[in-house]
This record gives structure tokens, sequence and C-alpha cells, in this order.
């Protein structure tokens, strides 16, 4: 996949029903492959003309946003931040119950939070507090710590110096053809399917 201009749809590393029942395979065809795709070729159309940003790297890109010309910065934060969530989110996703925290990743969320479940209930607790369409995270901080916070709308932590390790998407195009209304019923599906083996890598990487 492409990391600097044009940027290019990543491919889901795993089949439309992998999820299934946690997420169907219905929901990924039309959040993958229409909204996910949307967010890219907005993107696109953005930066068509920036060209001094062509080179850099998505991540470079939103952690900078204050050096875009002033006329594309809200469109990138939308967009870009549209395209580097859904990266992310997609591709920390595995068959339910089919991975687990590293030992290294489940001793920094105990010393964090005081156990993996109680992790994962301040988790869904910040993804159900995020009102409207946003965005819960589990971040190493600026000082190496772990935190949950929660971003509106495409906006990512990286703006704040923040290093993101797992998110879960709370926009209605994530789960309302599977669960409607229903976003706790959402909320526990997801962390079935989460892959540790993933959010452990990009823990040691931090490292």
């Amino acid at each position: 996949m492409n990391n600097s201009y044009p940027f290019e749809l990543m491919a889901l590393p795993y089949d439309y029903s992998a999820l299934e029942p946690s997420i169907s395979k219905t929901t990924l065809e039309f959040h993958h492959d229409k909204h996910h795709q949307t967010y890219v070729n907005n993107l696109n159309a953005a930066l068509a003309e920036a060209k001094e940003f062509h080179g850099k790297s998505l991540e470079e890109i939103l952690s900078n946003l204050d050096k875009l010309p002033s006329d594309i910065v809200t469109a990138v934060t939308n967009n870009g931040g549209g395209v580097f969530n859904h990266n992310f989110y997609f591709e920390a996703l595995a068959a339910p119950a089919s991975t687990a925290p590293s030992a290294a990743l489940a001793e920094a969320i105990v010393k964090a939070f005081g156990s993996v479940d109680a992790f994962l209930a301040e988790f869904k607790k910040a993804a159900l507090a995020q009102f409207g369409s946003g965005w819960a995270w589990l971040v190493s901080d600026t000082d190496g710590s772990l935190k949950i916070v929660k971003t509106p709308n495409q906006e990512t932590p990286l703006k704040s110096g923040q290093k993101p390790l797992l998110t879960i998407d709370v926009w209605e195009h994530a789960y309302y053809l599977d669960y409607q209304n229903r976003r706790p019923d959402y909320i526990d599906a997801f962390i079935k399917v989460i892959n540790w083996d993933i959010v452990s890598s990009r823990f040691e990487a931090l490292k």
C-alpha cells in the first residue's frame, strides 16, 4: 500500500466473512469498499495541488496539520483522518477470539488499568461516551503511559503527539447494518475480534 500521495485503498488482510458473526460480510463490504474508498478519493483530491506534501507519509501530514495550506486543512483533517483511522481499525481485526495480548502488552495494560478486563470496560465506556460520530483509542501518551482517549469525527491522536495502539470506529456506518442503534452490542462484538497480535506488535515498536 502506498503511504504517500497518491494514496490507495488498503486491502483487507482477511476475507470479508472472516469476522463473522461479530462483523458481517455485508458491513465490511460497505464500510471498506464504499466509505473507506471515498475518504481515499477525497484525500487525494485535497492534496492534488499541494505538491510539497506528495512525498510525505500520511502520519507526517496528520501530525503537522498546521503546516498545510489553510484552504485544505479541513479537507485533509477529515479525509486524511478517515484514511488513517480506517487503515488502523481494519488492520487490527481478526477472527473472533483468535489472538491474545503479548505478555509485555498485558503487563503494561495491567499497570495502567489494573487488569485487561478493567481496560476493556474503560475502553467500552469511552466508546459509548463518544457523542455522535468518532473513535475511542488506546494510545501511548507523550510520557509513555497507556491512556484511553476519544476523538470526534475523523480526528486522530497524532496531532497531540500520542501514538495509537488500538481504535474502535463508532460512526454508525461501522455497525448499523448489523446492530442498528445498539452501539453497546457492537462494542462487545468488536472486542471479540481485536487482533491482539497487531496491537502487541504496535506496542513493541514503541520501544
